[in-house]
């Protein structure tokens, strides 16, 4: 089943962003068949905020780290670090990566929908075969939240060749209905707390992420552990250091097997 194939399966595909090789692991090892990056937490872990386009040489180490891994890996690269629709598709091109995610703003605010569907187009001229989900910001800053501002720039973007359109932000039971109704493409959301996998499948949806989730509950489960034995309560349990080590050693066995490039 290829990458592609993964969005139109029985269930919604459940997509765990991962934030360096050792949370990468996790997930393989938790059987998920895909694993994607995310900004947030790629930023975070080397001291930087989101959203400024300062991701790309983390991200481009961590796709590269991540080659060997026996399943399909998506690229959070915000908005292509680029406003030039050629850097963005030769950048892509050069990722190697199975899928990518191109947003539609900057700076917290939204662009030109002619500008995103420029670098999709290029994309996909360039790397056909990697599947471009392209990101609506609309919900998440709040600005221009209406579902036919939503739907026309859904189908600028899937004129320009995406492969999927992800909607950050939405929440609303009706309004996921009504765009995974309208749209003609794999709609891809964020977790929706107190909706299930079953239940946001019932609404069309065909893809959701967990974004930086993840990242911020390991951050809250670290702290929480070292304030356990400073409060004398009782230790987390957590994947033995033995299994850890297993993982990585086994990691960089396959690493040091593949051929260099170039």
């Amino acid at each position: 089943m290829s990458f592609r194939d993964l969005h139109y399966a029985d269930r919604p595909l459940l997509l765990p962003n991962a934030w360096d090789v050792g949370s990468a692991l996790g997930f393989v090892a938790a059987g998920f068949p895909a694993v994607g990056t995310t900004s947030f937490g790629v930023n975070a872990s080397t001291g930087r905020p989101d959203a400024e386009g300062a991701s790309r040489e983390a991200t481009v180490a961590l796709i590269r780290a991540l080659a060997t891994l026996p399943v399909y890996v998506t690229a959070d690269i915000e908005d292509g670090y680029s406003n030039e629709p050629l850097a963005v598709a030769e950048f892509v091109a050069g990722l190697a990566a199975d899928g990518v995610n191109l947003e539609d703003s900057a700076g917290g605010r939204l662009v030109d929908p002619a500008i995103p569907s420029a670098k999709i187009a290029a994309i996909k001229r360039a790397a056909p075969d990697v599947f471009v989900n392209a990101r609506i910001d609309s919900y998440w800053f709040h600005e221009d939240d209406r579902v036919p501002a939503v739907l026309e720039r859904a189908k600028a973007y899937a004129d320009a060749g995406a492969d999927g359109i992800f909607v950050p932000g939405a929440t609303d039971p009706a309004t996921l209905e009504e765009l995974a109704t309208a749209i003609p493409l794999p709609l891809n959301v964020l977790v929706v707390p107190g909706l299930t996998l079953d239940d946001l499948q019932a609404l069309g949806v065909r893809r959701v992420s967990t974004g930086s989730l993840p990242y911020r509950v390991a951050i809250d489960a670290a702290v929480d552990a070292a304030e356990a034995v400073r409060d004398g309560r009782a230790v987390p349990t957590a994947t033995s250091y033995a299994e850890s080590q297993r993982r990585l050693l086994e990691f960089a066995r396959d690493a040091d097997a593949r051929p260099a490039s170039g």
